[in-house]
């Protein structure tokens, strides 16, 4: 085989073919019309035929070749003629029938198998003239450009870098390799060939066509994407790159003996690697084909590859010590290959160097700016509070929560509130308008820090903010507009560090959130020291469960018609050691806040049906209720909690009724209201507490397994002032509550008027002062008329 035919063969070398690609002449997965079927299922059985048709082209030259039939020669050209010619059409039709994305690696992969035809039908042509191995320049070029646009198809494919540095850095891995080898192959061919003979070009310029073939295979391994799992044409078209090495080499070694002829056995090699790269076309695309965003971030490389245009270089500079020659001078060849070797790991570390300096460009963005927002984070934020606090300039700290977030992404997912979050940060950051930095803390946590002589007053700023997240008219940011407690601390001399700062902010966040929020606050020792109370009762809340602090009083509710009591609530006191008994509304808001919550109501329900399992024993169908937050409502373990308690106690299920506020029913999910269910199929009762007070009652009250509505004391309290709109509301909630089928009880009962007044519309039953006060001792059993 000649050199510029082995340049021919190197030039073929073919990239992976593009993910997401159908094989040659196999159907697409989703035909878009019975024509289009059709054409599918004719170019199948033609991909099919012309392998079957390709193979025995092969086989039929290597059976010649090895037996040495006459016209060996001519048959060795016609072979790799037609295959490389059926291999350019047969990518150009996978080329057809993909994506524009996917075209161009296939174009100029049918481009190189048909320069690789062209190349071997120009050299048959002047082989029949009378030239056994012609080299002219036209030849030449004709293999080059096969090499470059081989090469090139490697460098589209889609799992090759997607930038320019990336594709140069991959390209000079392969020229690295490739120079690496020539001088290792000089000793091994080249070494012990008379000088005469290293004075002819096939001999000596032959050596750098195995290269060609290392360096296309070593792009080959680079692009295929250690990260990726291996598509099983990278396999294939591996295969033919190292057909076509092992070709290369064996020609290199035969010719530089004076033993290479035309027609040679060896020559069936290169058709063989055409059929395998024409192969590989027909194989399925994997299941997923990565988009841009997936490429344009790298995976990170395992250390061979990393290391992989280093390691042959090593014994390059070995070879060159053993490739002088007696005079103790270096063949020019190698020198040149060693020059050029040097140039190129000079311009790979360039590039390496560069890379580098974009990674840590990289790094230090990620390291300090928000990837949702684009704002700085809580890392940067800090670091330029404590900068600012050095310059001992005026500083004001702003600290931002968004009211009522938590429900966007409650209700329409974390996609559409990560969409609104940078909406509303980009509105803020318009409104701080370069007069301080504003930062993402995390979550729904904003951050403004003003410096440099304050150019406005943060309580302005704070006006301003308020202002931009205010919806504009007939503006729908999904439903739901978040507003914002905003906290406002200034640097004084109590303050020691930024952390310090930072606390006062956000003490002066959270009185802007009891305030009503929407609303800002700036913080005041009035303020500061409610907070360091309000942190002494969240740790002492802490031991009140386990030291038993807690204890429950029990309010009747009392039947209207006749005055029995057979029901009873529980609600919980806590006996502060130091502040004395404080009643619900001191504390549960604390517990709701830090999640103490659960174990005080896990506590509150085993001891509710210890209690209500002793009242049974005196009236056999009392009952209790319990309250619920909503904490507690969304955990799964809910029904175990449930199910123990009255299991631990002996108490039927049925008696025992668990209070929900309308709102926490509300805005619960559809797990929720399962488990409400799935209670409900248990026996235990549930309760609607402060019906009317929330939203969309009357929509969810269909979807609620409840069995009692409470009506609010705000609307029973009215009662006394003859207010027909209170009487209207009352009597309306107890037909809604006739149609559903449920109970009803009149909370907040405390004269003879509200009495007489619920008593008529027909609520059954009430519960009020009237009747009893909350007591240790349950007054179940008893009559109240």
């Amino acid at each position: 085989m000649p050199p510029q035919d082995v340049k021919q063969a190197a030039s073929t070398r073919a990239a992976p073919p593009p993910t997401g690609q159908s094989p040659i002449g196999a159907p697409p997965q989703r035909p878009a019309s019975a024509e289009s079927e059709a054409t599918t299922v004719v170019a199948t059985r033609a991909g099919r035929l012309g392998l079957l048709a390709a193979c025995g082209v092969v086989l039929l030259e290597a059976v010649w070749l090895v037996a040495a039939l006459p016209g060996a020669a001519l048959v060795s050209d016609l072979g790799a003629l037609l295959v490389a010619g059926w291999a350019a059409v047969v990518c150009l039709g996978v080329a057809h029938r993909h994506p524009a994305a996917l075209r161009r690696f296939w174009v100029l992969l049918a481009a190189t198998m048909a320069l690789a035809a062209l190349g071997r039908a120009l050299w048959t042509v002047q082989r029949l003239v009378g030239d056994e191995l012609p080299h002219t320049p036209l030849i030449g070029a004709v293999f080059t450009a096969g090499i470059l646009t081989g090469t090139a198809a490697l460098l589209c494919s889609l799992s090759a870098p997607r930038t320019a540095v990336g594709r140069a850095r991959t390209l000079l891995d392969g020229v690295i390799v490739g120079l690496a080898l020539v001088p290792i192959g000089w000793v091994l061919v080249f070494r012990n060939v008379a000088a005469a003979d290293l004075a002819d070009p096939v001999r000596t310029l032959g050596l750098l066509y195995p290269m060609l073939d290392l360096m296309q295979l070593t792009i080959l391994v680079a692009v295929a994407g250690p990260a990726r799992p291996l598509w099983r044409p990278m396999t294939i078209i591996a295969a033919s790159l190292a057909t076509r090495a092992l070709a290369d080499a064996a020609y290199v070694s035969l010719a530089a003996r004076g033993d290479y002829f035309s027609g040679h056995p060896i020559d069936v090699c290169w058709p063989i690697s055409y059929l395998l790269i024409a192969a590989a076309t027909r194989y399925p695309p994997p299941q997923e084909c990565p988009d841009a965003e997936e490429t344009a971030e790298p995976p990170l490389q395992p250390w061979w590859r990393v290391a992989l245009p280093y390691l042959p270089v090593g014994g390059a500079i070995v070879a060159v010590m053993l490739a002088r020659q007696p005079s103790g001078q270096t063949p020019k060849l190698i020198f040149v290959v060693m020059m050029t070797l040097l140039a190129a790991l000079a311009l790979r570390q360039g590039l390496a160097a560069n890379e580098n300096l974009w990674l840590a460009a990289r790094l230090r963005r990620l390291a300090y700016t928000d990837q949702l927002t684009g704002l700085p984070n809580r890392l940067m934020f800090n670091r330029r509070l404590r900068r600012a606090l050095r310059d001992d300039g005026p500083v004001a700290v702003l600290l931002l929560d968004l009211d009522g977030f938590k429900q966007v992404n409650d209700r329409f997912g974390h996609a559409t509130g990560d969409t609104l979050l940078t909406g509303l940060a980009a509105r803020m950051q318009a409104a701080v308008d370069g007069d301080g930095t504003i930062a993402r803390l995390g979550g729904d946590e904003f951050a403004v820090l003003v410096e440099r002589g304050r150019p406005v007053p943060p309580e302005r700023l704070a006006e301003r903010l308020l202002d931009a997240l205010q919806p504009s008219d007939g503006e729908e940011d999904v439903g739901v507009h978040p507003s914002a407690s905003i906290g406002i601390a200034e640097y004084g001399p109590q303050h020691a560090s930024h952390t310090d700062l930072l606390r006062d902010a956000d003490i002066a966040m959270y009185a802007a959130k009891a305030a009503g929020k929407s609303a800002y606050r700036t913080c005041t020792p009035a303020l500061r020291e409610s907070a360091v109370s309000r942190a002494e009762l969240i740790a002492d809340l802490r031991r009140a469960v386990d030291e038993e602090q807690l204890h429950l009083e029990y309010q009747p509710i009392v039947d209207l018609a006749g005055g029995a009591v057979r029901s009873a609530e529980a609600l919980v006191r806590w006996r502060h050691p130091r502040l004395g008994v404080l009643p619900p509304a001191r504390f549960l808001p604390l517990a709701e806040e830090t999640g103490l919550i659960l174990p005080i109501d896990r506590w509150v329900i085993h001891e509710a049906c210890r209690a209500a399992a002793t009242w049974r024993d005196r009236a056999p169908q009392a009952t209790v209720a319990v309250n619920i937050a909503a904490a507690h409502l969304r955990r799964p373990d809910l029904i175990a909690t449930v199910t123990a308690a009255t299991a631990a106690a002996g108490l039927a299920p049925r008696a025992l009724t668990l209070e929900l506020t309308e709102s926490a029913l509300i805005e619960g999910s559809e797990a929720v209201l399962d488990r409400l269910r799935q209670l409900r199929e248990l026996g235990i009762r549930i309760a609607i507490d402060d019906f009317g007070t929330g939203y969309s009652s009357l929509s969810y009250l269909h979807r609620i397994p409840a069995t009692e509505l409470k009506i609010d004391r705000s609307f029973v309290a009215r009662l006394d002032s003859d207010d027909d709109r209170a009487y209207a509301t009352v009597e309306m909630v107890t037909r809604l509550a006739g149609a559903f089928d449920l109970s009803v009880v009149a909370e907040g009962v405390e004269t003879e008027r509200q009495h007489a007044a619920v008593a008529a519309i027909g609520c059954p039953r009430g519960q009020g002062y009237l009747y009893g006060r909350p007591d240790r001792a349950a007054a179940v059993g008893q009559n109240r008329a």
